[in-house]
């Protein structure tokens, strides 16, 4: 389905010479059995930079680009990353086509993007149990509420909330089933009744609005909701509340990751054992004896319902 998907888009854009080169590599990068979510992402990355820039580019546009979704945007020192990573991937593909003599992007991450890796060590935000209500309570769209409230009830990450479908939810047994992804070994994630309160007024929303996309949650033109969509509803809402500075350090900054920040450290703070947090946040086992430290879902689902009540959220 998805090579199909993307051999249909490569032949309706055949006409278009720039489109072509992106899809092409698209194609490789499938060939090369990348996953489709870093197909994904590099086709929204890269799709971006070519509605601003030319396909063979100078050191002077990734000089623009990179200001531009560094400073004017505000994006996350990780996120600059991947942009630059799908980048120096194309690039390496044109240059492996002739396209292009030489694939300038990796010298240009190693001169100016080398700080990131310092700051990655700074610590996220964490937001008080106050401020997360306040956060939610600012949400004048349900989506939006509803969004808020899973991703701190649940702390699963911004990719993993986008690809959920309305089959994935079972709110009456206050669980959900996530899509497959690498870096998660559990996928079911439960919810408590206020979770579910939010979740069964957003369902009802789209029910009356007779909205029939599989996707759980959608951006305001009624398809998927995008990365970006995500990010600006968290950030946005955050800085009408005073913490969040998109000039700021990381830790003067709220991203849709703080959420699993603040799901972890608050459950933490509440009593919940390590393994069990581990579990809930389906953390990938590092070393072989994890295995063998078995969890059932009953026994992962009591710990959540016995210590979730203590983040005080309280809508």
């Amino acid at each position: 389905m998805y090579e199909n998907d993307l051999l249909l888009e490569r032949d309706a854009a055949r006409d278009l010479p720039e489109t072509n080169f992106l899809d092409d590599f698209l194609l490789d990068c499938q060939v090369r059995n990348f996953s489709p979510r870093t197909v994904q992402s590099y086709k929204s990355n890269l799709k971006y930079f070519l509605s601003r820039h030319p396909v063979r580019i100078s050191p002077e546009d990734l000089k623009i680009f990179l200001v531009h979704i560094r400073d004017e945007k505000g994006y996350a020192p990780s996120t600059v990353e991947n942009y630059f990573a799908a980048l120096s991937s194309f690039n390496d593909f044109l240059e492996w086509e002739g396209v292009i003599e030489r694939n300038v992007v990796p010298q240009f991450r190693k001169r100016y993007l080398r700080q990131y890796k310092d700051q990655r060590n700074e610590e996220r935000q964490l937001i008080s149990l106050e401020q997360m209500r306040d956060l939610i309570d600012s949400a004048e769209w349900i989506c939006h509420k509803a969004m808020f409230v899973f991703f701190a009830k649940t702390g699963v990450r911004r990719q993993e909330l986008i690809d959920l479908d309305v089959q994935d939810l079972h709110v009456l047994k206050r669980y959900a089933v996530l899509k497959p992804h690498a870096k998660r070994s559990n996928r079911i994630v439960f919810f408590d009744d206020e979770c579910a309160q939010v979740l069964e007024t957003w369902l009802k929303w789209r029910y009356n609005r007779k909205i029939r996309i599989s996707a759980l949650f959608i951006g305001v033109q009624g398809s998927r909701i995008s990365r970006d969509a995500v990010y600006e509803a968290a950030t946005e809402h955050a800085l009408q509340l005073g913490f969040h500075n998109p000039e700021g350090l990381l830790n003067e900054k709220f991203t849709p990751h703080c959420f699993r920040h603040w799901f972890t450290t608050w459950m933490r703070r509440a009593g919940c054992p390590r393994a069990i947090i581990q579990e809930l946040r389906g953390d990938t086992r590092k070393e072989a004896i994890d295995i063998y430290d078995h969890i059932t879902q009953d026994e992962l689902k009591e710990d959540y319902l016995k210590y979730i009540p203590k983040l005080g959220i309280k809508l």
